[in-house]
């Protein structure tokens, strides 16, 4: 006999495609249905602060023009009208404003790759911070604040975009036109939703901690494969499977997230 768990995830996921085979003619069921999964924004929260830097020291931007001029950008700098760099004016010194036409990966100088380097990405993203944070220009201008809150709030953006796999992977689609839709993909393989089911079923049981861990492990492993699976998706230019592997890897996410919080619940 089905479990009203199961039910509630066939009916979301596949708006009542499979109800009929469940619920016999005439007989009425008052389901309450919750979401079995996030949406599609089960993106991993990341933390703003900076790891082991200090603002308390300004940072002198004439120090900072050569190894913040990621990318050429044709316009002219706010304050004494020479062309401008993306973050400083190499003629006056100026902070600019932010280019919403640049893209994260040139806001932070790395290559356009999945398997970007993390650790340089960090490098980069610290030694950002410190040219463009706020505290470093609290005794300027008023619009040298506004310029420096908002370059901070865009590099901050831009790192925790790129700096984990599933939010990267959707960035990298959304620069080639791709969008992943929200909510349960009800095109996805019925195989792999009953397998993502059975998981959540498993981890809503399970009452062991070490249980908990095992189920952990199990997905991360899938999400590590996933992951190697969608850089050569996309290094390929196959934005299709790209495409389907990403959906993949959001259920994955949300499930490991799950285990974190559970296991928390567990010690």
């Amino acid at each position: 006999m089905i479990t009203l768990y199961r039910l509630r995830f066939l009916l979301t996921s596949h708006g009542f495609k499979y109800a009929s085979k469940f619920i016999s003619n005439g007989q009425l069921l008052n389901l309450v249905l919750l979401p079995c999964f996030a949406s599609g924004k089960a993106v991993s929260s990341y933390r703003k602060d900076i790891h082991g830097v200090s603002h308390r020291k300004a940072v002198k931007v004439h120090l900072t023009l050569n190894s913040f001029s990621t990318v050429t950008v044709n316009r002219l700098c706010w304050k004494c009208g020479s062309s401008a760099e993306l973050f400083f004016c190499p003629s006056c010194n100026m902070i600019q404003p932010p280019d919403d036409k640049t893209n994260y990966f040139d806001i932070l100088k790395c290559e356009q790759t999945f398997s970007l380097d993390t650790q340089e990405l960090q490098k980069r993203y610290v030694e950002l911070q410190r040219a463009v944070h706020p505290d470093n220009f609290s005794q300027k201008s008023l619009k040298e604040q506004e310029y420096s809150e908002e370059q901070s709030a865009l590099v901050n953006k831009a790192y925790r975009t790129l700096q984990k796999p599933l939010s990267r992977a959707v960035y990298m689609l959304k620069l080639r036109g791709v969008l992943l839709e929200e909510g349960t993909d009800a095109t996805a393989d019925p195989a792999f939703l009953l397998e993502i089911m059975e998981i959540n079923e498993s981890l809503a049981e399970t009452c062991s901690q070490d249980e908990v861990s095992a189920i952990g492990r199990s997905v991360r492993e899938k999400l590590k494969d996933l992951t190697e699976r969608m850089n050569s998706s996309l290094n390929k230019g196959d934005l299709l499977t790209a495409k389907e592997l990403l959906a993949q890897m959001k259920y994955f996410t949300n499930i490991e997230e799950k285990t974190a919080t559970h296991g928390a619940e567990k010690a």
